[in-house]
């Protein structure tokens, strides 16, 4: 189940930062480390959010 959880991390990850940073950029923050900032949440937000996607793809939940 691991390949698929790494498969489902990119597209979740790249998804979910993408909203993040658009999210900061509607708030008026635009440096550099607010971005990162949302990036990096993205990224990290995405983990558990494709374990669960694949644990219900597979049939374990």
């Amino acid at each position: 189940m691991l390949p698929l959880i790494l498969l489902l991390h990119i597209f979740i990850g790249a998804t979910l930062a993408g909203v993040a940073i658009v999210v900061v950029l509607v708030m008026g923050w635009g440096g550099l480390w607010p971005i990162l900032g949302a990036a990096g949440a993205g990224f990290l937000v995405a983990f558990p959010a494709a374990w669960l996607v694949a644990r219900n793809l597979h049939g374990d939940g």
